[in-house]
């Protein structure tokens, strides 16, 4: 596991490290014989990697770094347009796909500030489960209970094992259900949903259009933040200070997003709560009566099926042999639904979206658990009822943040050594900054103990 991005920036400022040091370490730890690398990445990029790496030096030795953060190793999650490679998006069906010719929006941006690209990494197929599986390319593993073996999380199943796995410092990925925060939360570490129009979706292989967003997932808030601003077309800014917790106001809505928690979610939730309450924050519970309605606006499929559906139903007509019959099987769920469902789907969200306003006035953001179970095992999965069961109560809690266009993180609130468990902190639509507060202010004071 690297460190944080400041950390490794100071490093490599004082001469401590050098970008070429931090890409072989990367590199090692990926090629290392009995490790995840090989199901972590779709590509490692290594001679453009090498080569970024010795410019990156070179231009710190002129002072002539674009960004403290110039060198620093990071993975693309492949649903993004790399220029000169491939976007497979975790599918077989785009292999024969020409070779992107720009980078995605989001890439340039990153690549502008100095960071280098150690490859692509692995995810369901189109981006469609929050399980992380993937039957072409392979499933890397959870880093807890390696050797039973336990599903990441998904769809940026690879993003979160490269930081986990010290494969990269940091990645990048997509969350349109929680395709950031559950594989966060499910690997131990931070994963960050910001509002959808803060960074240019340009270059991303889309899924919903409605609902998808640009996010990283990395080691802490604080390098969540620097790469969301970076990615929004600001500067990195200083880093997110986390204050006195007193005068914290935390809601936490009741029911749907607590029911049926397993047994190792409750209890971190329940000290997560000690922990807050104990250092002076405000907690309440909120009706959400609205929210237990959910189930039954997205029972065909919601804007993800009927949008999904509209980019691959020419696509599915010549190839669907080629799709996981897992996501094609949700894809063509769109198909159920007529002209009058999906505007009443659009009226539905845009009353929901009024409710929580109105509902969060007063609260500086809802917590709430961010999956409601830990990881399963991958033998769990083999039985297609029990994957369909599992991955819409892996979306349950996320997906709100999306449904409602707002911003959320997920940051680990387990113990070290013990499964990991993820708190999602749900902000405003474009209440970003304020929200990245608060997550910081929640990382300090539930870090994970040893």
């Amino acid at each position: 596991m690297m460190h944080t991005l400041r950390t490794l920036a100071a490093a490599l400022e004082t001469g401590e490290t050098t970008s070429v040091g931090l890409v072989e370490q990367a590199l090692a730890a990926i090629d290392a014989p009995h490790g995840e690398g090989i199901r972590t990445f779709l590509l490692v990029d290594r001679d453009e990697a090498r080569a970024a790496a010795e410019r990156a030096d070179s231009r710190r030795a002129k002072g002539v770094a674009p960004s403290p953060f110039c060198g620093i190793p990071i993975s693309v999650k492949d649903l993004f347009d790399v220029r000169g490679q491939v976007t497979r998006a975790g599918s077989r069906l785009l292999d024969a796909a020409l070779p992107a010719q720009a980078d995605a929006a989001a890439v340039a941006r990153l690549r502008s500030a100095g960071f280098v690209l150690i490859g692509r990494t692995n995810m369901t197929e189109f981006a469609y489960s929050g399980l992380g599986i993937n039957p072409h390319y392979g499933t890397p593993r959870n880093p807890y209970d390696r050797r039973v073996g336990r599903i990441p999380g998904g769809s940026s199943s690879g993003a979160a094992v490269s930081v986990t796995d010290g494969f990269a410092a940091a990645g990048i990925g997509t969350d349109t259900g929680g395709s950031c925060r559950i594989p966060a939360a499910m690997c131990g570490i931070v994963g960050y949903k910001p509002t959808a129009c803060r960074v240019p979706r340009t270059g991303v292989v889309p899924l919903s259009e409605s609902l998808d967003s640009v996010g990283p997932l990395a080691q802490s808030v604080d390098c969540c933040a620097i790469l969301h601003r970076l990615m929004s077309g600001a500067d990195a800014g200083p880093p997110v200070r986390a204050r006195d917790l007193r005068g914290l106001s935390l809601g936490i809505p009741q029911h749907f997003v607590m029911n049926g928690l397993d047994t190792f979610v409750a209890r971190a939730f329940d000290i997560a709560l000690r922990r807050l309450r104990d250092g002076g924050a405000r907690l309440a519970d909120v009706p959400f009566p609205a929210l237990d309605r959910l189930p039954e606006i997205n029972a065909k499929g919601g804007f993800a099926a009927a949008q999904a559906f509209a980019w691959h139903r020419d696509r599915l007509a010549e190839h669907e042999g080629l799709y996981d019959p897992r996501v094609s099987v949700r894809i063509l769920k769109g198909a159920e639904q007529t002209a009058a469902d999906y505007i009443e789907l659009r009226r539905t969200r845009k009353a929901l979206i009024a409710d929580a306003r109105e509902k969060m006035q007063g609260f500086d953001a809802f917590i709430y658990p961010t999956v409601p179970m830990i990881a399963p095992r991958l033998a769990e999965l083999a039985d297609d009822a029990e994957y369909g069961r599992l991955n819409l109560l892996a979306l349950r809690n996320p997906s709100i943040a999306n449904f409602l266009d707002a911003c959320a993180i997920s940051i680990p609130i387990h113990d070290y050594g013990s499964v990991p468990v993820g708190l999602n902190v749900l902000g405003r639509h474009d209440g970003d900054e304020a929200l990245l507060a608060v997550a910081a202010d929640l990382e300090l004071a539930l870090a994970p103990r040893a």
